[in-house]
């Protein structure tokens, strides 16, 4: 009884999670200092922590500035990926006159964009946000159009008994909000996919600024190696920070009706 309860306990105030980061860091320590016993290679953790105390002062501008791209590609990605997936999803006609369009483009790297992004936008904010919109716009669109394609016929047919024949009004009441899972599910992917398409864009030099273009035009050169493990650090705790605000809003506001089902 008395292990179930401490299990329990430490289960409840995330003390397992915790033990395994402290493990992990530790494990890092000794490997780097003992058994690499090279900074250039393997930078101890203590070496990144010193390195955020140098790099405090750029660290929020560099973070802001990459979540503006991220924003400026993510915002038009969701905007078009979702209307186009609708009418592809609901409307024969629009889906094989994209189709074969998606069908080619989809499969090109975002990265592949780079030039022309350089070329269309110089080296601006808007730049990296065509390459974070290209990586996003696949995701949302082929979820969109899924949940609009798997809309149940029964519904349909209830709507247009109880008076909603218009196909705007059918799309307004009924396909939507049964959309609304695939979408947020496609906008979710697509994060993931333009939060590491904002870091390679910038790391190409694309921008001017941001934690791609700190990472691999500045540190990387002078091979300082703890401030690229440091940023790299950052990359992954902003992509956490973002995704689990995605998933509260999402699921604990929006979807909550959805939590006995999920869980």
């Amino acid at each position: 009884m008395k292990k179930n309860k401490l299990l329990q306990s430490l289960n409840g105030r995330g003390a397992i999670e915790a033990i395994s980061l402290c493990g992990a860091i530790i494990i890092w320590e000794i490997v780097a200092d003992f058994i690499i016993r090279n900074p250039i290679k393997l930078p101890s953790p203590y070496a990144i922590f010193l390195s955020y105390l140098k790099l405090w002062e750029i660290i929020p501008v560099d973070i802001c500035t990459s979540l503006l791209h991220f924003g400026i590609g993510l915002g038009a990605g969701a905007a078009v990926g979702v209307v186009v997936g609708m009418l592809m999803g609901w409307f024969r006609a629009a889906d094989r006159v994209f189709d074969p369009v998606v069908e080619i483009l989809r499969p090109i790297p975002p990265l592949a964009w780079v030039p022309f992004a350089i070329l269309w936008g110089g080296l601006s904010h808007y730049a990296a946000g065509f390459i974070v919109f290209i990586g996003a716009f696949f995701p949302i669109l082929i979820n969109t159009y899924t949940g609009f394609r798997e809309v149940d016929k029964t519904y349909i047919d209830a709507a247009k008994v109880l008076g909603c024949k218009e196909e705007r009004k059918l799309i307004k009441s009924v396909a939507f909000p049964f959309s609304l899972p695939y979408i947020a599910t496609g906008i979710r992917i697509g994060m993931g996919v333009g939060w590491m398409c904002v870091v390679a864009a910038e790391m190409f030099g694309v921008s001017k600024s941001g934690l791609g273009f700190r990472l691999f035009q500045v540190f990387w050169p002078l091979h300082m190696m703890d401030k690229l493990v440091a940023y790299m650090i950052i990359l992954g705790l902003v992509a956490l920070f973002l995704d689990r605000l995605f998933r509260y809003f999402v699921e604990e506001r929006l979807f909550k009706w959805k939590k006995g089902i999920v869980k």
